[in-house]
């Protein structure tokens, strides 16, 4: 969507200027008439909304520092403009937070005011404060959202540290690899030219250490064309869809997967319902921060049912690769009348149960890692001493 510069008239005959986000001029006239404005005129400034979304620590920082200042008696336009000019935000977050205040000056609602930046702030936000503003609660609201973005930032946090293990064990693998394949093996290839007739293991070995010595430059192309090449097949939505499926079917690796997707759409429906959104939109947000394709094209079904008036906590029961505990805590809530509190109880308990499965995780992928290592090795190693001992075994022979 392009950005437009609008003049525009309230019922008072009041002039506006402004900077709304649209398709076409048509379509500022149609939301600005949905504002009550008649639009004098309309002109594309060339400019899109921020493409680069803010992470979940900066957005529980601009949430608290929003809730905060608001409980405290603060205006709205000041505490944009106190979080705008923070010398501790990067330049680029404060340029966000500042085209934000600019239309916030121009009597634009706050949560109209981020959408307008694009992929800026995710939809969570967004729908939580429009909710937050048609009830006069932003303050709380925003320290709830707050308390959401944190407790992500901790998990993505969480995911990170168990993941870097791995990660250097695998960048460990792919040096050695490399060692043995440039330095390690050629010093062997003169005294191997010397035999005869080299086993199988042996030429393949060798014929690897060649290509990787020669065509060096070749490897590398070839390697960054096939990355790129599985980010293009994986942006298509049927592949996408099923290796997102494929994901959840792996052994063990699976199962901790579905607990932590099951703790996310629990903590993001406890923190939308809690603030007063029906469930029949509440659904659809928490099912876009899921984070698998797989499991959020089944929310289709799941709100059309909601819709017909089944319980939730029966429409849910039908999503594949959701853990079943949050279906019946949920069915408890529906029982008691206690939704929320039984929402907000089942969230962090599935957010210590998703801790606990990367931890888990961790546990699986290091000794994974490492076996990997030690096959790759052995396998060199004994591509080099089986023609050695059988050259020792034809002297023997003698």
């Amino acid at each position: 969507m392009a950005k437009f510069k609008y003049k525009a008239t309230d019922k008072e005959g009041k002039k506006i200027k402004g900077i709304i986000e649209a398709n076409s001029n048509t379509e500022v006239y149609e939301k600005l008439k949905a504002q009550n404005l008649f639009m004098l005129e309309a002109e594309e400034t060339g400019e899109r909304g921020s493409g680069k979304r803010l992470k979940a620590k900066e957005l529980s920082e601009f949430s608290r520092q929003i809730g905060t200042l608001l409980a405290a008696g603060v205006s709205l336009v000041r505490a944009l403009s106190i979080i705008a000019n923070d010398e501790l935000a990067k330049p680029k977050h404060r340029a966000i937070y500042k085209k934000v205040l600019q239309s916030v000056r121009q009597g634009m609602p706050l949560s109209e005011a981020m959408e307008e930046q694009g992929e800026a702030f995710p939809s969570l936000i967004i729908n939580m404060f429009r909710s937050a503003e048609a009830s006069g609660d932003l303050d709380k609201v925003a320290l709830r959202m707050a308390n959401h973005y944190d407790k992500e930032h901790r998990m993505n946090t969480k995911i990170k540290n168990t993941m870097m293990y791995p990660l250097i064990l695998m960048v460990l693998i792919v040096v050695v690899v490399i060692i043995l394949f440039t330095f390690v093996i050629p010093q062997f290839e003169e005294l191997f030219a010397q035999m005869g007739e080299l086993p199988p293991l042996t030429r393949f070995v060798m014929a690897v250490s060649n290509v990787v010595v020669s065509y060096w430059w070749a490897v590398i192309l070839g390697v960054a064309f096939l990355v790129l090449l599985i980010k293009i097949v994986l942006s298509i939505p049927k592949v996408r869809h099923d290796f997102d499926h494929f994901k959840l079917k792996i052994p063990v690796i699976g199962k901790l997967l579905s607990v932590i997707y099951t703790a996310r759409f629990a903590r993001t429906l406890s923190s939308l319902y809690s603030a007063g959104l029906p469930i029949v939109v509440a659904l659809p947000i928490a099912a876009s921060t899921i984070g698998n394709t797989y499991i959020e094209a089944q929310f289709t079904e799941v709100v059309q049912k909601v819709r017909r008036g089944e319980n939730l906590s029966t429409s849910l029961e039908s999503i594949d690769s959701f853990i079943k505990k949050m279906a019946s805590a949920i069915m408890v809530g529906e029982e008691t009348g206690s939704l929320d509190s039984m929402l907000d109880s089942i969230a962090d308990e599935l957010d210590y149960e998703a801790e606990m499965a990367i931890s888990r995780l961790l546990t699986f992928l290091e000794p994974a890692m490492i076996i990997i290592m030690g096959i790759i090795v052995g396998i060199i190693l004994i591509s080099v001493m089986q023609p050695l001992y059988g050259s020792y075994s034809a002297i023997e022979g003698l």
